[in-house]
């Protein structure tokens, strides 16, 4: 059992040691298998008091995904990438440097197809937004910029399962570049036949 630190916190930093004490227990024993017990000791909390900063369980999971999300974000545009396939390239190497935090996504993503899974809404409304930010950056690199959203996030998942699965022979940067060459193909020439 760990000693209670009754230490207050502001809100913003107790809110931030929740979320990554809980980021490392789902990574350890995944989502089914998280307490908000072991979470509330985790930060030297009670359960009511880890219940005041995060509301239910659910909203633990959705505040951790958020914050990847986050720090995702952040990460790729510091690299100042210019253009849609050096976005793409940019997450592409930040996934590659988290392989656990990328399987955590593969699994919560999956298990929330069923429409009774706390994350439900939560992948439906973040591939939504994904598809859209990406659109907006495909817009005059495509003649269908939503189409080659879509194909961008299934061959970004596609590769990142493998990936996850055979890490021993599967790089998932060069695969990326590999694909990304016939992916990315200038406007001008996507009407041709080869």
């Amino acid at each position: 059992m760990y000693r209670r630190d009754r230490a207050r916190l502001p809100a913003a930093e107790r809110r931030r040691q929740i979320v990554e004490v809980t980021t490392r227990l789902i990574a350890e024993r995944g989502f089914w298998g998280l307490s908000m017990q072991d979470v509330a000791d985790g930060c030297g909390l009670t359960v009511p008091g880890l219940l005041h900063h995060v509301g239910s369980k659910d909203g633990l999971l959705v505040a951790v995904l958020d914050r990847r999300d986050e720090e995702d974000m952040r990460s790729v545009f510091e690299q100042a990438p210019t253009s849609l396939r050096e976005t793409c390239a940019a997450l592409v190497r930040r996934n590659a440097a988290q392989p656990e935090i990328v399987r955590l996504f593969a699994v919560l993503e999956a298990e929330s197809l069923t429409p009774d899974h706390p994350a439900h809404t939560y992948f439906s409304q973040r591939q939504q937004r994904t598809v859209e930010m990406l659109s907006e950056l495909a817009e005059g690199e495509a003649e269908d910029p939503a189409a080659l959203a879509r194909q961008i996030v299934a061959l970004m998942d596609g590769l990142q399962l493998q990936w996850l699965r055979y890490p021993e022979s599967v790089d998932l940067v060069s695969e990326w570049d590999l694909a990304s060459a016939r992916l990315f193909v200038p406007v001008a020439e996507e009407g041709r036949t080869p």
